[in-house]
């Protein structure tokens, strides 16, 4: 018997600073119900998706406070939720929270078929700086404008429309950290999740990376931590030029062995599809990583006691 889950990843094309957010709004009911005419019951759009890639500008407080969502769902965003709920849907969204104590995080949130609320998750690995950095075109403020997230990694059961998944999530840069994926992998995640704002450029300067390079970086860390925790994970870009600033797409669904099994072609608003037996978790669950059965704890000490290198006399 298999618990086949249909998975769509919705990958958007740009969203410009002039786009208001009713068009970009309809643009993502549009991907929703072409990913759910095609039989998908799960949807995953990317990170701070109902926006542009704000953290590339230096803004003012009052500037700022547009990119945030106060609640979730609020009036502004709530036709997607009618929609999804209408349609028997549910989905994975990446946006900018702002808590009830004023605090701010790059979040996500997994709505389920019934419209509530699975779970949240808040970004843990944020890059770039606090301060800008002087003659770039393109900043990468996240260090200014979010809070390091505060609820871990926490994995969710869903419910039988989802075949009783194990779902995790993760927000772009967490993806290339594999202690994101084993803590998820400790929890017997069978779905990951994750939604990304990659820029096709080195976004720390210099000339090292280009949009090819940080496209299979990208499709590297979920096939080979999808390998590693034997999961089906599926990321999922914003993606083409943004007032002249380059995403990457590369959006993928990945199996548990780490193939790619759907990946997008375009850098534009586009659905890819999978039909997702969560039961191919086993194979490597329950034999080369069988974490119970082989890891040795007692010997990764560092890997939480400090964050930085010390290097052999």
């Amino acid at each position: 018997m298999t618990r086949l889950l249909r998975l769509a990843g919705a990958q958007m094309g740009p969203t410009q600073k002039a786009d208001t957010r009713r068009q970009t709004l309809d643009r993502m009911i549009a991907l929703l119900e072409a990913a759910a005419a095609d039989g998908a019951t799960l949807v995953v759009f990317p990170e701070l998706a109902f926006t542009t890639f704000f953290p590339r500008w230096l803004l003012t407080e009052e500037e700022l406070d547009g990119y945030f969502e106060d609640g979730m769902p609020n009036a502004q965003v709530q036709p997607l939720f009618d929609r999804a709920r209408e349609l028997g849907v549910g989905f994975y969204v990446g946006y900018a929270e702002k808590s009830p104590e004023g605090k701010r995080f790059n979040c996500s949130m997994i709505v389920a078929p019934d419209g509530s609320v699975l779970g949240r998750y808040r970004k843990v690995h944020l890059p770039g700086s606090v301060e800008p950095k002087p003659g770039q075109r393109f900043q990468q403020l996240e260090k200014r404008y979010f809070e390091y997230g505060d609820l871990g990694f926490p994995a969710f059961r869903a419910g039988p429309e989802w075949q009783g998944a194990i779902l995790g999530m993760m927000i772009c840069n967490d993806r290339r950290w594999p202690e994101s994926w084993r803590m998820l992998g400790l929890q017997g995640v069978e779905l990951v999740c994750v939604g990304y704002n990659s820029a096709a450029y080195d976004p720390n300067g210099g000339n090292t990376e280009d949009e090819g390079l940080r496209t299979f970086h990208s499709k590297l860390v979920a096939q080979a931590n999808a390998y590693m925790n034997a999961t089906w994970a599926v990321a999922v870009a914003k993606a083409g030029d943004e007032d002249g600033s380059g995403l990457i797409g590369g959006s993928c669904i990945v199996d548990p062995n780490g193939l790619i099994v759907a990946e997008a072609t375009t850098r534009d608003d586009e659905v890819i599809i999978a039909d997702c037996d969560l039961d191919l978790c086993r194979q490597g669950k329950g034999k080369m990583f069988d974490l119970g059965a082989h890891r040795r704890p007692e010997h990764y000490r560092a890997m939480t006691e400090r964050a930085g290198v010390v290097e052999p006399d």
